[in-house]
């Protein structure tokens, strides 16, 4: 049997954090997709093993087992026919010896997974009068949903296999969040569990807002003399415009910023910052009186040593 380097499949170090491993996992999975790859075996078979890869490593305790028992898993080789109890020395590779007594699955499970025989072998399914029970596969889909939702939070009903199913989407929700089901997934036969079912939330963009993390951006256009003299100006939220003050001297594609005005901090009570960037709008038709007052002010600047204009 093969062993499987979950780290090596997922690209990334063996002391990478959580936050690491889960953006590999979804940068690979994005990849991988079968939507993305219709047809494409190698990617189909390279998609499973990326889920597997993160079903240990994403779970801080397969991923214990797998980092203690990994280096040695042939001498655990034996438990895949035998699972009963067992004692007495193991030597696994570079000679490390070690002794345990006890059932294999107080290291690998209780349940079967569908992934590779591998896995089970880890964190498969323990013998039942001969038989292993399995748990069912888990099923993966996509909900989209609109940033405003993403923002407010809501509640979904949908129909799976005849039956009703009801999600709750918290606020502050963010593009690639997982949500689980349990149960809900393929049948585990008669002996095993069912598997899970996973939510995938797409968030889809605003026509008026970008979201960086927990901010939000928007740009926002002002005309040229409350760029230089300053003003208030209507700015719109997630909640309703608002009035904010612009600087005088405010500058084109400045970012002035809204405190708590951004997305909900998820499970928090806090929000982010809405960041307005200015575009100052200059005006394209002057009459000649307006022009008249423009070489004015230069002719002023230029006396104040802020400009110099050559003719």
């Amino acid at each position: 049997m093969e062993y499987k380097d979950y780290y090596k499949i997922l690209g990334v170090d063996k002391d990478a954090t959580p936050n690491e491993i889960k953006k590999a996992y979804r940068k690979l999975a994005a990849k991988y997709h079968p939507d993305k790859n219709s047809g494409d075996k190698n990617a189909e078979e390279r998609c499973k093993e990326i889920n597997e890869a993160n079903e240990v490593l994403g779970d801080p305790g397969k991923r214990k087992k797998y980092d203690a028992l990994g280096a040695n898993w042939e001498a655990y080789g034996q438990a895949e026919g035998d699972w009963g109890r067992y004692a007495g020395p193991r030597h696994g590779q570079n000679g490390q010896t070690f002794s345990y007594e006890g059932d294999p699955s107080d290291f690998f499970g209780d349940h079967g997974s569908g992934f590779s025989s591998f896995f089970d072998m880890f964190f498969g399914g323990r013998a039942t009068n001969g038989h292993r029970a399995y748990t069912g596969g888990d099923i993966q889909a996509e909900l989209p949903i609109t940033l405003l939702e993403a923002y407010h939070g809501s509640k979904r009903t949908f129909e799976l296999n005849g039956q009703k199913l009801r999600i709750t989407i918290k606020p502050g929700s963010y593009d690639g969040q997982q949500l689980k089901i349990r149960g809900k997934g393929q049948s585990g036969g008669s002996r095993g569990k069912p598997g899970d079912l996973y939510i995938v939330l797409r968030v889809g963009d605003d026509p008026r807002f970008q979201r960086r993390g927990n901010d939000l951006l928007i740009t926002k256009k002002i005309d040229l003399y409350t760029a230089l003299l300053g003003g208030k100006i209507e700015v719109p939220t997630m909640t309703g415009s608002v009035k904010m003050s612009v600087p005088k001297g405010t500058q084109d594609g400045k970012t002035l910023r809204l405190k708590g005005k951004g997305m909900p901090v998820y499970n928090s009570r806090s929000h982010g910052d809405l960041l307005v960037q200015i575009q100052v709008e200059l005006p394209r038709q002057l009459s000649h009186e307006e022009e008249e007052l423009f070489k004015k002010l230069r002719r002023l600047s230029e006396g104040k040593g802020y400009t110099k204009h050559t003719t």
